[in-house]
Order: C-alpha cells, then sequence, then structure tokens
C-alpha cells in the first residue's frame, strides 16, 4: 500500500506548526486589543445553508467547489468553505445577541479548487467581524487591524479596496443590464488572467463586446475615485464613491497608509454589498491574497427573514499564503517550543526537580529520557533547535548551580537555577 494524503491537503510539521501557532497567536492578540471576541461554529453545515440565495451565491465559483456529502439521516451536507456564512447562520439563530458583535474564529475550511504556491484545498481562516454597523468606521477598524497584524509580522503589505455598489454602477453604465454576479464572478480574475482572459469569459457568458468595451473604459487601471465620478451619473456608484471618501478619510486618520483604491478588485463572493478588500504581499513570489474581505449588509437578515437588515463588514486571514510569504524571509528550524534542554549526569532524581522547578516558572523544557552520552544529547539538542542546553553534574550540584551552554555561540556559564530562570524568562 502506497502512502499519500489526498490531494490539496498536507501535514506540518512541528518547526512550520509552531510558526503557524505563534502567527495565530499575533493575529488573536491584535483582533482582542480592537475589542474582537473569540467565536467557534461547525466546520460540517447544511448544504442550504452554504448555498442560500444571499450568501455565495450559485454563479459563484466557490459554490462549485464546495466538498458535499451526506450523512446516515441521507441529510445533505458540506464543508464550510469560508467562516462568514456560518457567522450568518449563528446570529440569525441568536437574534438576541447585542449589537454591534465584534467577533474573530480561527479555523479550517475547505474548498475543491485548484492547487498552486500558497492555495491548498483544506486551509486556516482567520476572521473579523462588526456585525451591527453602517458606519465606514467598521470598516476602517478592519483595514487598522490589517496594518497592525502585518506590522507585527514585519510584513510589507499592500491593501486594495473598492465598493461593489461603485462596481454595480459600472456594470450598470457599461450596459449590463442583468446578471452583473456572473459579470463581478468574471472581473474578480482581471489580476490573474489580464484583459484577454476576462473579456473572453464575459463573451463566453454571453456579453456584447460593446458592453466588454464600455466596462474596461471605466475600470481602467490606476483610475482615480474623482475621475469616476466625472465620468459617472449612476446614483449607487456615486453612493459606493461616497463610501469609498469616508472610508479614506478614516484611514488617514488612523495612520493606514498601505491602502489603495484599486476600481478593477471584484471579489468573486455574492454576497458583497459595500466597500470590498484584498491584501497582497509586496516584493513576494506568493501572488495570491493573503487576506481579503468587505461589507455583507444582506445576508444575516436574509437568513433571519422578514426584511430584517442587518449591517456587516468582515476581513479574512488566509495563514497559509501568509506562512508561504514568512518562508521567504525566514527558515523555520525550531522543531520544539522548548526553550532548553536538561542533560543529567548521574543526576536524574535531582535533575527532574529541578526541571519541574523550571516548569513551574514556565519555562518550556526537555530533559533526556534515554540517558544518551554527552555527544548524543547536544547534536539532539542541536537538530531540534533548542537554543538552551542546561548541564547538571554532581559538581554542579555541589555548587547548587547548573551549567548552561548557549547553542548558538557555544558559551557557557555556571549559573543557580533562579538565574537561569530569570535569564530564559527575559529571553
Amino acid at each position: 500500500m502506497k502512502l499519500q494524503t489526498a490531494k490539496g491537503v498536507q501535514d506540518i510539521a512541528p518547526e512550520e506548526k509552531i510558526v503557524k501557532n505563534k502567527l495565530v497567536d499575533t493575529l488573536k492578540e491584535v483582533f482582542e486589543e480592537y475589542g474582537f471576541a473569540p467565536l467557534e461554529t461547525p466546520i460540517i453545515e447544511r448544504i442550504e445553508t452554504l448555498t442560500a440565495k444571499g450568501g455565495a451565491g450559485t454563479s459563484s465559483d466557490v459554490s462549485k467547489e464546495t466538498f458535499q456529502l451526506s450523512d446516515q439521516g441521507k441529510r445533505k451536507l458540506g464543508l464550510r468553505f469560508e467562516l462568514t456564512t456560518s457567522l450568518a447562520r449563528f446570529l440569525a439563530q441568536n437574534p438576541q445577541t447585542k449589537l454591534p458583535f465584534k467577533r474573530y474564529e480561527v479555523g479550517p475550511v475547505f474548498r475543491d479548487g485548484p492547487i498552486k504556491a500558497g492555495r491548498m484545498r483544506q486551509f486556516w481562516q482567520c476572521d473579523i467581524d462588526t456585525i451591527g454597523s453602517k458606519s465606514m468606521l467598521a470598516d476602517a477598524e478592519l483595514l487598522a487591524v490589517v496594518q497592525k497584524v502585518f506590522n507585527q509580522l514585519e510584513q510589507d503589505i499592500i491593501i486594495k479596496v473598492n465598493n461593489r455598489k461603485l462596481l454595480n454602477g459600472i456594470l450598470e453604465s457599461a450596459g449590463f443590464k442583468t446578471k452583473k454576479e456572473d459579470a463581478i464572478v468574471a472581473i474578480d480574475k482581471l489580476e490573474k488572467i489580464g484583459v484577454q482572459g476576462v473579456t473572453a469569459e464575459l463573451l463566453d457568458r454571453g456579453y456584447k463586446k460593446k458592453q466588454i468595451d464600455s466596462l474596461f473604459e471605466l475600470i481602467e487601471k490606476g483610475i482615480s475615485l474623482r475621475d469616476l465620478e466625472k465620468k459617472l451619473e449612476n446614483e449607487e456608484a456615486l453612493t459606493g464613491i461616497k463610501e469609498l471618501e469616508e472610508l479614506f478619510g478614516y484611514l488617514e486618520i488612523m495612520g493606514v497608509k498601505s491602502a489603495v483604491f484599486d476600481v478593477s478588485l471584484a471579489r468573486g463572493l455574492g454576497y458583497y454589498t459595500g466597500p470590498i478588500f484584498e491584501v497582497f504581499a509586496k516584493s513576494s513570489k506568493v501572488t495570491s491574497s493573503i487576506a481579503g474581505g468587505g461589507r455583507w449588509d444582506d445576508m444575516i437578515g436574509k437568513f433571519m427573514g422578514g426584511g430584517r437588515v442587518v449591517p456587516a463588514v468582515g476581513i479574512s486571514f488566509g495563514l497559509v499564503p501568509i506562512l508561504e510569504v514568512m518562508k521567504e524571509k525566514e527558515e523555520f528550524k525550531k522543531r520544539t517550543p522548548a526553550q532548553v534542554y536538561i542533560v543529567p549526569i548521574k543526576t536524574v532524581e535531582k535533575s527532574l526537580e529541578i526541571v519541574q522547578r523550571m516548569r513551574d516558572k514556565g519555562i518550556c523544557t526537555e530533559f533526556d529520557l534515554n540517558g544518551r552520552g554527552m555527544g548524543k544529547n547536544m547534536q539532539y539538542a542541536n537538530s531540534l533547535g533548542i537554543p538552551f542546553v542546561a548541564i547538571i553534574g554532581e559538581q554542579e550540584l555541589k555548587q547548587n548551580k547548573i551549567m548552561l551552554r548557549d547553542m548558538v555561540t557555544g558559551d557557557q556559564e555556571l549559573l543557580s537555577v533562579a538565574e537561569v530562570i530569570k535569564k530564559l524568562k527575559r529571553m
């Protein structure tokens, strides 16, 4: 039997999982600094939830990429393809939730789509959403979170921003009177397949050459909001421009300098209603977005029924592409969270007491379980990327000391247990 993983999934070895955990911790820390609370929803949803009107939409590519299954009761189910739909379902089932509701969620999602660098079929997302506020302040706050996260990760980014109202108005002005959602799905691929590719897809979807030419006159690369305001009379488009001007005004006050307007940004999911955003790493081989989202004011109300409108805005961080970007700048060498490796030399019982004392003080500590010689222990600690080795022999114990060896510099010093703990905590 040949052992292999399913296509589009991967094992995550300790050296990468350690970095991934730190990345998630950084995200959670920033999310909570901005007042977002944690939420957990199921991986499996009913298929009618995932395909509901007001959700991703049947025209979206993601609906074709949903993993579908049935339970023993023959109910049709699906693996969630993102976290937003589950959030909308949760709020529709819990209408007593106080608004604004600011939540974050971290977990795996699944899409049966094409595979490339930074894009797998099982991947993690980290979402933040603000529910119950129409204000562009909520949108601006999300982008401030984005900038702070990537500043802490020391990654240079660009946040592309557009507005679905503006895009809808542009399509209307270009003669796209029906099936705008289909056109948006095609426009969303502009960065990947270029003007010719999008043109071919739009023609294939039944649009006329004249409509497509008019569209590209308005989604011209580098066009400004002011230029569009002069060219457009469509009321929805002008509303979108006004929202973007308000949003960029708040971003300037908040010092978010990485956000730029990009009229061709579309976001393929069908539920977006206002500002939309995608985040890209500058000077990286990873060309896919590393975060993306937008305003989705209609979905929760449609799930609830009764014509209720519940405004919402959110953004999702893709852990897989972010980790791929991080790999370009640093090697993932650390294979254990241990800060120190204890090597007892005929002092197992006393060394165990010291190990437990260090662990009780919050020091991640490993211990020689196999009674190996010094050379093999040093080799083992080095192979796992453990920064320090503590040697505890009879001579050290007579002095109530530990010989602490820095595995990077090779320097050694004789310290008390308290001094070792203080040193490691400081580092």
